[in-house]
């Protein structure tokens, strides 16, 4: 693999890895269940790192990068179904499509180190359709399971810092 396509990849990857990040920014503002919330939370992270990585690859390969990608629109839910379910069935309708894109374009690299990596994202976006799956199916324990008695005081704050 040249250079120049590599870094081509690199960027239409974080191009498209930065729009998922986006859409996952708007989901989590629909959802407002403690735990489907946290998992938003979770996501969002692991893919703040992602970008990292990528931002790194593509600028010791001398490239730049886009950060303008706008977000997906948050289907509207369907007559009277749960908006934060729309969201999350959505949501991992979306990780399903971008493995579906991007692994055999992965698989076919040549640089072994940024194919790991890749490869490595990938994966952790599989996990992510997974916990997206599990909570449109209304399951609680996505990242884990709270001792017994223990309650969320019913949902997250609309805003983040309070002073």
């Amino acid at each position: 693999m040249k250079p120049a396509d590599l870094l081509s990849l690199l960027q239409s990857f974080h191009r498209d890895k930065l729009a998922l990040y986006r859409r996952h920014e708007s989901g989590a503002l629909r959802v407002s269940g403690y735990e489907f919330n946290n998992t938003y939370q979770y996501v969002l992270a692991r893919e703040s790192a992602h970008l990292e990585w990528l931002r790194t690859a593509v600028d010791e390969l001398g490239g730049t990068l886009e950060d303008s990608a706008a977000p997906a629109g948050i289907p509207a839910p369907v007559k009277g179904a749960d908006a934060a379910r729309a969201a999350v069935q959505d949501d991992a309708r979306g990780a399903a499509e971008f493995l579906a894109a991007w692994r055999p374009r992965v698989a076919a690299m040549t640089h072994a180190r940024h194919r790991k990596m890749l490869e490595l994202i990938l994966g952790e976006v599989a996990e992510h359709q997974r916990f997206f799956e599990q909570a449109a199916a209304g399951r609680l324990d996505l990242l884990g399971r709270r001792p017994a008695g223990v309650g969320t005081g019913g949902g997250v704050m609309a805003t983040r810092w309070i002073e």
